[in-house]
């Protein structure tokens, strides 16, 4: 991907034609009425999404998907203080990747391209990939699986439509697909490009802050480049 503000304009492209997915209620051919986007970092690893963006397999453009805090194992959410002991480990990614807080894409077909932009909050460093979803990968959102459910204790028929991307110091994004009661399936690994813009898409030279628990275990303990 040369020309590093093309979803922009593919967003301001296809307005029209998003406008008219939305108007319709679906505006693509899925057996579902939509896929699910999601993103985490490891533990510690505190990452801000500046933006997300996508182009499905139509060529249309959706803009600012999803931003904000991403999930994490550790901290926990409103955990105070320093603990006496880390109990989280960053080092590399889970067998189950959680899907985390995410959004519905609605109106989109399959995903063609994924853009995200987001602050590495450790380092602190921002970065921005353009993640290409393969056309296997696709496939496979398609295809209706069963599964047993320990939750309810049944058969069910899934699809894997949950998409998880999982964020990393050193502009590392690992793509998972995935559903309720169905295996994830590793899709893709990227490493992005630092945004020479800086934090907030350049309007500010100011991170987030980095919570005091993962400020007290990156000193202790760095940060495990390479294992992502």
């Amino acid at each position: 991907m040369n020309n590093t503000r093309f979803l922009l304009n593919a967003c301001l492209l296809s307005l029209l034609s998003v406008l008219a997915g939305c108007a319709n209620g679906r505006g693509h051919s899925l057996p579902y009425d939509s896929w699910y986007l999601s993103f985490f970092s490891p533990d510690y690893m505190e990452v801000w999404v500046e933006t997300s963006e996508v182009v499905d397999i139509k060529n249309r453009g959706f803009s600012n998907v999803l931003g904000g805090t991403v999930s994490m194992g550790y901290p926990r959410a409103f955990s105070k203080g320093i603990p006496t002991e880390f109990k989280g480990n960053p080092k590399g990614w889970p067998t189950m990747p959680g899907g985390g807080g995410g959004k519905h894409v609605i109106g989109a077909d399959l995903p063609r391209v994924i853009y995200v932009n987001w602050q590495s909050l450790v380092e602190p460093q921002t970065y921005e990939a353009y993640i290409e979803i393969p056309e296997k990968a696709r496939q496979l959102m398609l295809k209706p699986e069963k599964a047993y459910c320990n939750l309810d204790g049944k058969w069910v028929t899934g699809y894997r439509n949950f998409l998880t991307i999982g964020l990393a110091p050193g502009g590392i994004a690992k793509v998972w697909l995935q559903a309720p009661c169905l295996a994830p399936i590793e899709v893709t690994r990227v490493v992005g490009k630092v945004d020479p813009r800086g934090p907030w898409l350049g309007e500010s030279t100011v991170y987030d802050e980095l919570s005091e628990e993962s400020k007290a275990y990156v000193e202790k303990f760095g940060v495990p480049y390479g294992s992502w």
